[in-house]
């Protein structure tokens, strides 16, 4: 029988080796790098293509922007569908394991806000936000 996550949703399975079986390292190991979580704050923000990614104020390149996607994808925390056929252009979105990543972003932000100077505060429609 497959391992079900704590809401009952189906467990991932592994797509990353494992340092441990400690949940933050393996957290970590999905969505630790510097733009991983950039990207899903953009799409809980209402972000959805990636020319629109380009704009945000991080300035992310191409292909990383390209192979964060696909491994969020790949993860089954962002889905992809084709809106426009000529020249192929993807919309992307926040599956419900991808939407559980709010919290954790509203955390981060109280958190920078608090200990880092000169961090803007997020909008409170995000930070009241509930998924």
């Amino acid at each position: 029988m497959a391992s079900r996550t704590k809401g009952g949703a189906p467990a991932l399975p592994v797509l990353v080796p494992q340092r441990s079986g400690c949940p933050i390292a393996s957290t970590l190991d999905l969505v630790g790098d510097k733009w991983t979580l950039v990207i899903v704050r953009d799409l809980l923000t209402g972000k959805s293509h990636f020319s629109q990614f380009l704009d945000s104020p991080e300035g992310i390149s191409t292909n990383i922007l390209a192979s964060r996607l696909k491994a969020l994808e790949d993860a089954g925390i962002v889905s992809r569908s084709l809106y426009q056929a000529q020249p192929p252009r993807h919309a992307y979105a926040l599956t419900p394991r991808g939407e559980a990543l709010l919290p954790v972003l509203q955390a981060i932000s109280r958190w920078g806000n608090a200990q880092i100077e000169k961090t803007w505060t997020p909008p409170a429609w995000f930070m009241e936000k509930r998924v």
